[in-house]
């Protein structure tokens, strides 16, 4: 297949590395010193299985330099889809697939107005992995990738990208909902990233103080509510399962959204708690621990706020 993998970071640039290894023509697009280092000295992938490789890197910052392609990996920040969504359009053809790898549950939608019908499938990434220095990729958490057509059709495309990863050493899962698991990913982000970001404390501290605990399957039990009156077909055993789940992480674990409120970046607040907020006000469901986490966090929205003038 010929893929290009929009936002060249860590999960682009991990499963950008792992196709390129497994023989598909991946073209990467970046910008700044990742994209001179990828062109310099090609992309070096280390895997949580002890592996380390490089490959010559197809890098550039401009989509038309690539042109139509059967696959777009589309791996930016929820902020900025509408805009890269616009960027990417010398890379569609009549049959390219766009797959967003990013958290919320609206991209797909944004995409598709943008870029046009049919051309988007919906995924769910279960893989951590950051930059390590420009040009070097680090993966440490590599459990699963999950997608599906948002019809939930089996296709023979969703078939085709799934004999591709699996290639490349991933395991894939093709569910008869992705919007399921779409929401399931989205549940477990928000509660974490609102417990760690407004208690500024890894899991350690979050789940050995009672309150602070139940805080945190509040916010699990609201954002639940909203999915369920969302019409979305949540499990009924979810709740427990994440609340299991959490109680496995590492000591020192804390969601990304915190890296970026710690280091004075913008931050998905919007895309990650706010859509909570915002469904539960139009649904009518009550979220008022979801609530407080967002307003606590909104003043850190776009970085560290300035002193007012």
């Amino acid at each position: 297949m010929r893929i290009a993998i929009m936002g060249s970071g860590g999960m682009g640039g991990y499963f950008g590395g792992m196709l390129a290894r497994a023989g598909e023509d991946v073209h990467f697009i970046a910008r700044g010193a990742h994209l001179e280092a990828m062109k310099a000295s090609g992309l070096t992938v280390k895997t949580s299985k002890a592996e380390e490789f490089n490959i010559t890197a197809k890098a550039t910052d401009n989509p038309a330099d690539i042109g139509a392609v059967d696959l777009v990996l589309f791996c930016v920040k929820t902020f900025d889809t509408e805009e890269i969504a616009n960027f990417i359009k010398p890379l569609i053809g009549p049959d390219t697939v766009v797959m967003s790898l990013q958290n919320g549950v609206d991209n797909e939608e944004i995409i598709e107005k943008i870029i046009g019908p049919g051309h988007v499938i919906g995924a769910v990434a279960y893989v951590l992995a950051k930059i390590d220095s420009p040009g070097v990729i680090s993966e440490s958490i590599n459990r699963k990738i999950i997608l599906g057509e948002r019809t939930g059709e089996h296709t023979q495309r969703v078939e085709q990208i799934t004999k591709a990863f699996e290639a490349a050493g991933q395991t894939v899962e093709v569910p008869d909902d992705i919007n399921v698991a779409i929401w399931s990913k989205l549940l477990g982000i928000t509660t974490m990233a609102a417990i760690t970001c407004v208690t500024r404390l890894p899991a350690a501290h979050i789940f050995s103080c009672p309150e602070t605990r139940a805080l945190t399957h509040g916010i699990l039990d609201e954002g639940i509510a909203v999915a369920i009156a969302n019409e979305i077909a949540i499990p009924d055993t979810l709740g427990d399962e994440f609340k299991a789940l959490f109680d496995t992480f590492p000591p020192n674990y804390r969601a990304s959204m915190y890296q970026d409120l710690e280091n004075g970046r913008r931050m998905e607040l919007d895309d990650i708690i706010g859509v909570i907020v915002r469904l539960g006000e139009e649904l009518g469901v009550p979220t008022p621990l979801t609530f407080a986490a967002y307003a606590s966090l909104k003043p850190y929205a776009n970085g560290k706020p300035a002193m007012p003038t």
